[in-house]
């Protein structure tokens, strides 16, 4: 055994000197720095790599893999650590490679509706360079995730409902492969049959299958009108079914959000608004300010039937945009019901027609527990979460969060629905694939190895090698 970690210490110190000759003071083995890339948003422990590198193109990052398939040492990517599963812990050591400096938009193709950008761009940084072009980008998680972690873990967002996720936005990937070969997934054409599609495979890999590192992407015209609206509930099942009937209607909402009451007085506490403490649709309709106004028309009527209170309007930019920076802090608004306290947030995602179901079920497990776990969610395409608030040094408070997350996995796949909608697997859902997907994740095993013998990218996550 010591024998073993000699040799160990020999290859990662020879490591280290091909990466400092390779990226100078870019590769950093210091404590906070690699602490930082172990850890992301949620209750996960920090699990530091052995050393940072800073990349800067696609050729840095196929160089950094060649080095590290050479030394057969883990490799991880990093963008800004917002995710929520464990994706960044580095479980078996390595290098994490940061893609944050490769930022650049490198092209806008304004009469295609097509971008192409560096992996590190983030959601908010490419809105704010399409501006001027009238174009945007909308996918929206909430956090200022980077495009190239977007992609990796396929996400989606509050505007999923009528935008899709990233698997429907994404164009193509150029990505480095576990033995630094580059590839580029697709050309520019909005549609193909010429082989395999790698676009879909790579989309929502996690970094397991090689490292992201430029996007293409789907744009819109920012649409010529805006509003939205908050509207309250007597009950959670008339705010549910009132989601239900719209989408049933084919009403093109942008956005609709549901909020029950806990997450209602924490964003009132945490945003300083005043809305009464009940069951709460946040909805956003885009269009012409004609079909706004249809569209908000329609689901005030189906609102009103299904026990909806008055509709709080605003078309103003400002207003919005603090509804919906309220919306993308939930997390830490919850947070603030238990000071001190990390979040375990967890999704899942059902057929819609079940949604209410699942949710009411869900409120009556939280309703029953000891802890404190608001439920909000992108509840347009099925998808909500429930943000558990535990001490993460108290034994008693993760077997209790343990016990809701198992039983909110399994109810939604007895459902025919998902583990999780749009948070990824990583390691923090790793177990409950094999009960989603039973013999297909033997396929999803044999790509893996195909792809990666030697289990180097991102290893522990997604699939138990």
């Amino acid at each position: 055994m010591v024998g073993q970690a000699n040799t160990a210490e020999r290859r990662n110190d020879a490591l280290f000197e091909s990466l400092r000759d390779l990226l100078g003071d870019r590769f950093s083995t210091s404590a906070a720095v690699r602490e930082q890339h172990g850890k992301d948003e949620s209750y996960h422990a920090a699990m530091p790599p052995d050393g940072v590198a800073f990349a800067e193109s696609t050729e840095e990052v196929s160089a950094i893999v060649k080095l590290c398939a050479q030394y057969e040492t883990p490799i991880i990517a990093f963008g800004t650590g917002t995710s929520l599963e464990g994706h960044v812990a580095a479980l078996h050591g390595g290098i994490c490679i940061d893609l944050s400096r490769m930022n650049a938009v490198l092209e806008v193709n304004g009469d295609d509706l097509d971008c192409r950008v560096q992996a590190g761009v983030t959601r908010k940084q490419l809105n704010e360079d399409l501006r001027d072009q009238g174009l945007f980008f909308p996918i929206d998680p909430g956090a200022n995730a980077s495009l190239g972690g977007m992609a990796a873990t396929r996400a989606s967002g509050t505007n999923a409902v009528r935008y899709g996720t990233m698997r429907e936005n994404v164009l193509s990937l150029t990505v480095v492969l576990a033995d630094g070969r580059v590839i580029r997934t697709a050309q520019r054409a909005r549609k193909s049959s010429a082989g395999y599609d790698l676009t879909r495979m790579f989309v929502g890999s996690e970094g397991t299958l090689g490292i992201i590192t430029e996007v293409a992407l789907r744009l819109y015209g920012i649409p010529e009108a805006m509003s939205s609206a908050v509207c309250s509930f007597d009950s959670l099942e008339g705010a549910v079914n009132t989601v239900i009937l719209t989408i049933q209607s084919g009403i093109p909402v942008a956005r609709i959000e549901l909020l029950d009451e806990p997450m209602i007085d924490a964003i009132n506490r945490y945003a300083d608004f005043d809305y009464p403490v009940l069951p709460t649709l946040f909805l956003e309709f885009h269009g012409s300010p004609a079909g706004v106004k249809e569209q908000a028309e329609s689901v005030g009527a189906i609102a009103g039937e299904l026990g909806g209170g008055d509709f709080r309007w605003t078309d103003k930019a400002e207003d919005r945009s603090k509804l919906w920076q309220a919306r993308h802090d939930a997390g830490y608004a919850a947070m603030a019901l238990r000071p001190g306290s990390k979040m375990w947030p967890t999704d899942v995602c059902v057929p819609i027609s079940r949604l209410a179901e699942c949710i009411l079920e869900t409120q009556k497990d939280v309703q029953a527990s000891f802890l404190i776990a608001p439920i909000v969610g992108h509840v347009g395409d099925g998808n909500f979460h429930l943000t558990i608030l535990v001490d993460p040094d108290d034994p008693k408070d993760i077997a209790e969060a343990e016990r809701l997350n198992e039983r909110l996995v399994h109810r939604a796949l007895a459902m025919e629905g998902t583990c999780t909608g749009e948070h990824g697997v990583g390691s923090g859902k790793i177990d409950f694939l094999v009960a989603e997907h039973g013999e297909a994740l033997s396929v999803m095993r044999a790509i893996k190895l195909a792809l990666d013998p030697a289990n180097l990218m991102n290893p522990g996550k997604i699939i138990r090698m």
